[in-house]
């Protein structure tokens, strides 16, 4: 490959790289949109949601981290109190295809039905572009979009990085907080944090 060949194929790379930087997730900016399936094989889109306060909340059923919340049934309650409040809550699974937490969309049942789960819907995210697009990290890793479409929180469901379901009532949960403030119409308190959790089996 001589040198002119090689200056334009890295600058067809370096315009790729500011493109996928570019779709990513960034607080403050308009949250990427997404079509994947639910459970029973409907398309669920962002757009779908529009006018509504979103959550999505990256899941795996078999991380320790995600049972800490669905086993003291925290995450369950937080599902339930916000859709109350006309909230959107959107689990994602984005485990591929024989990796920890994959199950086909027949199997979410039972699983949903044993974490007293109480999302809008979950999603099955197989190929993982909806989550490389949110930068999604950790499961759980949340995600808060606004009524008006745009990132408004990004990281951890609260400040205790543990399995231990002990530590949720001492806990400060971001998530609960930026709901809280979208929905009197606040500023977000704190936008941005650390997710915590296993990694997304991508």
């Amino acid at each position: 490959m001589n040198k002119k060949i090689l200056r334009l194929a890295l600058a067809a790379l370096a315009i790729v790289g500011v493109a996928a930087a570019s779709a990513q997730a960034v607080v403050g900016s308009p949250a990427p949109a997404f079509s994947l399936p639910d459970t029973q094989g409907a398309p669920r889109r962002l757009s779908d949601f529009a006018g509504k306060i979103v959550v999505l909340e990256w899941t795996n059923p078999d991380c320790p981290f995600v049972k800490k919340h669905y086993d003291a049934q925290n995450m369950p309650a937080l599902q339930a109190k916000y859709a109350a409040q006309g909230v959107a809550w959107l689990s994602v699974c984005s485990s591929a295809p024989g990796k920890q937490g994959h199950a086909p969309a027949a199997d979410w049942a039972p699983i949903l039905a044993a974490q007293g789960s109480a999302a809008t819907a979950l999603l099955l995210d197989p190929d993982g572009k909806t989550g490389l697009a949110y930068a999604a990290k950790t499961t759980p890793h949340l995600f808060v979009i606004d009524a008006t479409g745009t990132l408004a929180y990004d990281g951890a469901i609260d400040d205790k990085p543990s399995t231990d379901p002990a530590d949720i009532p001492g806990a400060r949960n971001y998530v609960a907080e930026a709901l809280d403030s979208l929905i009197a119409g606040q500023p977000v308190p704190v936008a941005k944090t650390t997710p915590y959790g296993c990694s997304v089996k991508y």
